[in-house]
């Protein structure tokens, strides 16, 4: 059985650190902003106002504006059923629950994603490069991935749980 916990030092660190950066990103995403999905060509596609209609202002912002959820927030970070993870936007399956851990951040974490359902670009939103995650058929924005995460990968794909729905089976 592999071993997919932190240790409480590096638990805490995290959390702490994600709180301080989301209070931080969170305050320059208070005016509104264009929608800046990633670019590129994807196989579903919208305008910024049918994607309005089909997403929660909060999924909209998250998805499409690159925003982060508040930590703690998303019903998905307890979420602990067997089943998948899906785009709120577009149905993509993301995620399999089997690849889910208890990062302690805040937010819903996997090691491993679907093959072929996700896409990463760089985001220097925050001064610094980070890799973000993105759908592969929507291009909405879920998250970022780090290499801080257990084995086998040794990544944590640290997804916003309202870019997100779960399909349990």
């Amino acid at each position: 059985m592999q071993d997919t916990t932190l240790h409480p030092s590096r638990r805490h660190m995290l959390a702490g650190l994600t709180l301080g950066v989301s209070a931080i990103t969170l305050g320059f995403r208070l005016w509104p902003q264009e929608a800046q999905a990633a670019t590129g060509s994807y196989p579903v596609h919208f305008t910024d106002a049918e994607w309005k209609k089909r997403l929660t202002p909060q999924q909209f912002s998250v998805l499409r504006q690159q925003s982060t959820e508040y930590p703690f927030t998303s019903p998905l970070l307890k979420e602990h059923r067997k089943g998948t993870f899906l785009c709120a936007a577009d149905g993509n399956a993301l995620f399999s629950s089997d690849t889910k851990f208890e990062s302690g951040t805040g937010w819903p974490s996997f090691w491993k994603p679907l093959p072929g359902a996700v896409g990463t670009s760089t985001d220097h939103e925050l001064g610094y490069a980070r890799t973000e995650v993105h759908c592969s058929r929507c291009g909405g924005h879920l998250g970022h991935v780090f290499d801080d995460g257990p084995r086998p990968t040794g990544l944590r794909y640290c997804m916003n749980g309202v870019a997100m729905t779960f399909k349990a089976g």
